[in-house]
């Protein structure tokens, strides 16, 4: 079991930056994939990016690449997710995700725990 807690959301206005954080606790954190998902409003969850266990590999949706950069500290149990060049378009509730399967990328289904979420609001 894995429990995931995120911070670091917040209201920001657009071209600003923000860094989350998600908090695992639990085992074996090193051989999870993790990953961020975000929701907006009326719309699907939708996959913002992942790491590999090892943080070697990661993976980004073609909306955040070259703006957001995923990383892990597998001594802190902590994954992060940083954020640049924010645009209005990315106001959503973010969350992280952990998934046992060693090639999950971007199905939510793959995806075994979730934490609660966190709010980032970008202004315009």
């Amino acid at each position: 079991q894995v429990q995931l807690v995120e911070s670091g959301g917040g209201l920001v206005q657009a071209g600003d930056s923000l860094r989350l954080s998600c908090a695992a606790s639990g085992r074996s954190f090193s051989s999870y994939v993790m990953a961020w998902f975000r929701q907006a409003p009326g719309k699907e969850r939708e996959f913002v990016a992942a790491v590999s266990w090892s943080g070697a590999r990661t993976d980004y949706a073609d909306s955040v690449k070259g703006r957001f950069t995923i990383s892990r500290d597998n001594a802190k149990n902590t994954v992060y997710l940083q954020m640049n060049s924010l645009k209005p378009e990315d106001t959503a509730v973010y969350y992280c995700a952990a998934s046992i399967y060693s090639m999950a990328t971007s199905l939510s289904s793959q995806y075994n725990y979730w934490g609660q979420g966190t709010q980032v609001t970008v202004s315009s």
